[in-house]
């Protein structure tokens, strides 16, 4: 198989590729496969979906996408990257924090993801200590070069906030706000007091009106409960992640502090991949004890490649596989985790493949979501109502009586495989 997305493949037939990247005021989307088994056009307009009807019943009033063997999606959501650090694991020595080195590669982070099918992302960056806000400036220049492409909100994360050391960095925090950064984050797992840590989040949250994402093992109950109680009023809401420990404690305590999360309403952002810190160990969050305590559950990437995950794929994808896999989530469960949830949790607007919703996206060459979860390479990611990336992969075989009769896909500049068959995924 080749896959190779720095390389233009050729669009099927019928597509207008070129103008469907082009700002459009019309899309139809033709022969996509829904989740509930039907194929239908769809159109798109204004970065909304403006109908939905049977095959062949809508005419395209500006470009053609043909999805004729595709599954329709509402596009995937990354709730936690870590954008300052990410496709660092190669590098020699500590990772550079320098301005463009940080620009560069939180682009390329969320060019990556982007090409997978997240059209939204949310970036945790550190404040303060010797980097100051030289980080965070560098990803709000990435957020605003990738505008029209893909949305990205910052967490701004200090590392201490209680004691006298913790002033500079309160006053970082409410710098990083003013500055651009859309969420107050941090880790009070690392801070002498972390209960003080989460009561000045929450007060500096609440001045600004910002929703919080805290990053926490979420091994001590007693620190959970007590977090729980403080927010459950803020209005902006409430994220934490990715609570691996939980997973560790007894099952009568977990459960315990699931229901107080539930009751909170308080967000769990799992990483099923692993943690996103280089000291921590690895595991995730229990899903299903989650879930059944109606806690809201969302799934994220976290490490991209970084000192905590020098393979982390950065595929929306791969949590919703995993969660499936091996927390026995339902697959539908499993994608509305990466998809519904993730977007719910940054505060982002429902996204379902009907008329009114957002123009939010991804085709996914295949059938049925269990095989979308389970193998998808070919990808068409829609973003306000646009096309704004593509995947093409192309799987060959030699002749062989083992390739049987396959489907055949001719590529046009070498006719398909010699004496063999082409299968595109």
């Amino acid at each position: 198989m080749s896959a190779d997305s720095k390389q233009p493949q050729p669009p099927p037939p019928g597509d207008d590729w070129g103008a469907a990247t082009a700002d459009t005021t019309s899309l139809l989307l033709s022969g996509a496969r829904l989740t509930d088994g039907r194929t239908v056009d769809v159109r798109l307009g204004g970065g909304r979906i403006e109908a939905v009807g049977t095959a062949g019943s809508l005419t395209a009033v500006g470009a053609r996408v043909d999805l004729t063997g595709y599954l329709l999606l509402p596009a995937p959501a990354e709730p936690h990257l870590h954008a300052d650090t990410a496709l660092g694991a190669d590098t020699p020595g500590p990772v550079s924090y320098a301005a463009d080195e940080v620009q560069r590669r939180a682009t390329e982070a969320a060019l990556l993801q982007l090409g997978h099918g997240a059209t939204a992302l949310r970036a945790h960056v550190r404040v303060g200590d010797v980097q100051g806000l030289g980080p965070l400036e560098a990803v709000l220049q990435a957020r605003r070069s990738l505008r029209g492409l893909a949305d990205l909100t910052t967490v701004a994360v200090p590392r201490l906030l209680t004691g006298v050391a913790g002033a500079d960095g309160l006053a970082m925090l409410r710098d990083a706000l003013k500055m651009g950064a859309g969420v107050v984050g941090g880790c009070p797992d690392l801070d002498p007091d972390p209960t003080g840590y989460v009561e000045a989040v929450l007060e500096v949250a609440a001045e600004h009106g910002a929703p919080v994402d805290l990053h926490t093992e979420g091994d001590d109950p007693a620190r959970l409960a007590r977090l729980a109680a403080m927010a459950g009023g803020l209005r902006a809401g409430v994220a934490i992640g990715p609570c691996a420990g939980l997973d560790r404690l007894p099952a009568d305590v977990a459960r315990r502090t699931a229901d107080r999360l539930a009751a909170a309403g308080v967000t769990v952002v799992t990483l099923p991949q692993g943690g996103c810190s280089a000291v921590e160990g690895r595991g995730a969050a229990p899903a299903r004890l989650l879930r059944a305590a109606g806690v809201r559950l969302a799934a994220g990437g976290g490490a991209l490649r970084d000192a905590a995950n020098p393979v982390g794929r950065g595929d929306p994808l791969e949590p919703a596989y995993l969660l499936a896999s091996q927390d026995g989530l339902r697959p539908q469960d499993a994608y509305d985790a990466v998809s519904a949830a993730a977007r719910a949790a940054m505060g982002l607007p429902e996204v379902r493949v009907e008329a009114g919703f957002p123009a939010e996206l991804l085709a996914v060459r295949g059938e049925r979501l269990t095989g979308v979860l389970s193998l998808a390479y070919s990808r068409i990611v829609i973003h306000r109502g646009r096309v704004v990336a593509r995947t093409s992969a192309v799987r060959e075989y030699c002749d062989s009586a083992a390739a049987l009769d396959l489907p055949r896909q001719a590529r046009p500049e070498s006719g398909g495989a010699p004496g063999g068959s082409d299968v595109r995924s």
